[in-house]
């Protein structure tokens, strides 16, 4: 008992030591150079055009990224649970593809696809399109590296669930649509929005893709981890450290609801398992 204890004991220490060095310090490192020559250099920095531009377009990449992942998520975890059919190991592949990928290659590739020297940019530049460099680009490149987080967060629960309560409804004279709202979506709720927080962390985080087809255009293309590093490379280390505090910020708000929705996650299948 008392080996047992003591391993214990030393476990949760290590743990601990790692967690402070490793992730609470540097965090708490970006909030006191943050504010290192006051609160007015500090709401100074986050009202610079060029940040407020950087805050915007963030917030707007990850407000169009996460319905069309619900969407896309939905569907393919529906499919992957739900069904048997020829080439679904390779569907599950792709859906965990931009795991295995860099996020700098996805970029090139679609600098490749969209560019102006690319397959189908001559194209698109005819018909007055931009992709590369404005905001359709940095929407694909978000696509591509938060598209599993949701599926992948579905597609275990839905397999849980099974096909009876979808069958019932059907039986009882359901259409798909109104089973689809009335049965599933609500069984699907928590690991959903869990899904949604995730890949929402993700949009606003993202840096390799992002940088490669936005072209770093200040004020119009740069988000908030561009806008950080374009800043610390011109030695504004207060301004940049002021932006990062904000994306912590974030960060932290949604761990906090991440760790509510695990919680209550958790309670409801813990309610389930008893029923």
């Amino acid at each position: 008992m008392r080996e047992g204890a003591l391993a214990r004991r030393l476990l949760i220490g290590l743990a601990l030591t790692f967690l402070t060095l490793f992730l609470a310090l540097p965090l708490a490192i970006v909030f006191v150079e943050a504010l290192t020559r006051g609160w007015q250099a500090y709401r100074a920095a986050l009202a610079d055009p060029d940040s407020i531009a950087a805050i915007r377009l963030t917030l707007i990449v990850a407000a169009i990224a996460a319905p069309i992942n619900i969407v896309a998520g939905i569907a393919g975890a529906w499919a992957i649970a739900k069904y048997e059919f020829r080439g679904k190991s390779l569907l599950t592949s792709l859906i965990d593809l931009p795991f295995s990928v860099s996020p700098v290659i996805a970029g090139l590739v679609y600098v490749l696809l969209f560019g102006a020297q690319g397959y189908f940019g001559p194209f698109l530049k005819s018909q007055g399109l931009q992709i590369i460099f404005a905001l359709p680009g940095i929407v694909l490149a978000t696509l591509f590296v938060t598209f599993p987080f949701i599926a992948r967060e579905l597609i275990p629960h839905m397999q849980s669930l099974g096909n009876a309560d979808e069958e019932a409804a059907l039986t009882l004279g359901a259409s798909p649509w109104r089973t689809f709202l009335m049965v599933t979506l609500p069984n699907i709720k928590w690991s959903l929005l869990y899904g949604v927080l995730l890949c929402n962390a993700r949009a606003m985080g993202e840096f390799g893709a992002v940088a490669v087809v936005s072209g770093k255009i200040r004020g119009l293309t740069t988000t908030m981890p561009l806008q950080i590093e374009i800043l610390y490379n011109e030695y504004m280390g207060v301004a940049a450290f002021a932006v990062a505090s904000l994306l912590a910020l974030l960060a932290l708000v949604t761990l906090a609801a991440k760790t509510f929705l695990e919680w209550r996650y958790a309670d409801e299948i813990a309610a389930m398992r008893r029923h």
